[in-house]
């Protein structure tokens, strides 16, 4: 297995891509039905916690997550937390122009950040738990969020996931490939795939909800899938 990308090379890396994930258009242009995951995982959290006051970002990115539920639920308190300063900064100014409720801004990773527990009632997690590497590092994040949600609380996920069958794994991976050069070409296919082999250890949807279940949450739910992505959460 090829050396994994450390936390100092994704954040230098999003560092430099601000303005590209500030545009839900370009952003996730190489994330199949971004848009759709995003609606549904914001959708699902004010169902499920309609009387919402805290929401916790992470991996916030240019906020665009957070400002989608705002659109829900307005005037949350948001916590905001990334690798990435550049990132916060564009969150800060986005998210702060939205809501009357206090935006705070963390610079770090989610594994290290000190954080109150059962103080959030949504937790959104996009695009950012595939950078997690082995299974103690999946656990202890995952418990970790469990105890940062207030009862009732929801942590709600939209990411790359992986197949447990190698075979349908394979496969699954082909299709994304194909997507990506239908989009780009050849080379554009080949950049991505690369860039997911360096960065990212996705695990499984099955796997995620099984170590959700595992650190007790009541309640799992899939909510989308499509190929190697899928939208889906549980419930404290």
């Amino acid at each position: 297995m090829m050396n994994k990308s450390t936390t100092a090379e994704i954040r230098k890396r999003f560092d430099n891509d601000v303005e590209r994930f500030s545009n839900l258009d370009t952003g996730q242009v190489a994330t199949i039905d971004a848009t759709i995951s995003l609606e549904l995982i914001t959708e699902a959290s004010k169902r499920i916690v309609p009387n919402a006051k805290n929401i916790l970002d992470i991996g916030c990115g240019a906020g665009n997550y957070t400002l989608m539920m705002l659109s829900k639920i307005p005037n949350l308190n948001a916590t905001l937390v990334d690798l990435s300063q550049p990132m916060l900064d564009k969150a800060l100014e986005r998210v702060s122009k939205e809501t009357s409720g206090k935006v705070e801004i963390l610079h770090g990773d989610i594994r290290e950040v000190a954080l109150a527990e059962e103080q959030f009632d949504i937790i959104l997690a996009g695009a950012v738990l595939h950078h997690l590497r082995d299974d103690q590092d999946w656990e202890t994040t995952f418990s970790k969020l469990f105890r940062l949600l207030k009862p009732g609380g929801c942590l709600m996920i939209s990411d790359l996931i992986t197949q447990d069958t190698a075979l349908l794994n394979e496969y699954t991976w082909e299709r994304y490939g194909d997507y990506l050069e239908g989009i780009g070409g050849a080379e554009y296919r080949q950049k991505v795939l690369d860039y997911v082999e360096k960065e990212d250890s996705p695990r499984s949807m099955n796997y995620q909800l099984d170590l959700m279940k595992e650190v007790g949450f009541s309640k799992v739910e899939i909510l989308h899938k499509n190929m190697c992505f899928g939208a889906f959460g549980g419930i404290k």
